[in-house]
């Protein structure tokens, strides 16, 4: 007789919400399925709580400005922004009081950006609400790091 218990390895749909919307995770992070390509990291930008979308979609342009080729996903319920066959450099998570933006090879960009990480190499740049963000200086983080080698995930 068969069992019906699931298998170890199989895998649990996402939740939705009553509307339909993606369910928020700790701190207001939209739970997205796993996919690569600019939608699913719109569909995470779209699911951002309040003010944090407006921080993702700048975010979003400043990169895909900086970067025209960027190569875009959605893994572990983060936006990650990379060079397609090269590896990320960059990715987005909510917070309940911000929006982390990590560089994994921060250390090496000029100037280092201001958060310090356990990992030797990754900075962060934290953005809050009514936080003006330094566009320029964004811009050349994001040109910097998408020419260092990127981190494989």
């Amino acid at each position: 007789m068969a069992s019906k218990t699931p298998t170890k390895n199989a895998k649990k749909p996402l939740a939705k919400r009553s509307d339909g919307k993606p369910t928020l995770l700790s701190g207001g992070n939209p739970q997205i399925a796993k996919a690569y390509g600019d939608a699913p990291v719109q569909a995470y930008i779209a699911a951002m709580p309040g003010w944090k979308q407006d921080v993702g979609r700048r975010v979003d342009a400043l990169i895909t400005r900086a970067v025209p080729q960027v190569y875009k996903a959605v893994k572990w319920n983060s936006p990650l922004y990379g060079i397609e066959g090269e590896g990320w450099f960059l990715a987005l998570h909510c917070y309940a009081k911000y929006v982390k933006v990590a560089f994994f090879r921060g250390a090496l960009l000029t100037p280092v950006p201001p958060g310090p990480s356990k990992t030797q190499e990754t900075r962060y740049l934290n953005v809050h609400e009514n936080e003006e963000l330094d566009e320029a200086q964004f811009i050349a983080w994001v040109k910097q790091a998408s020419q260092l080698p990127g981190e494989r995930m």
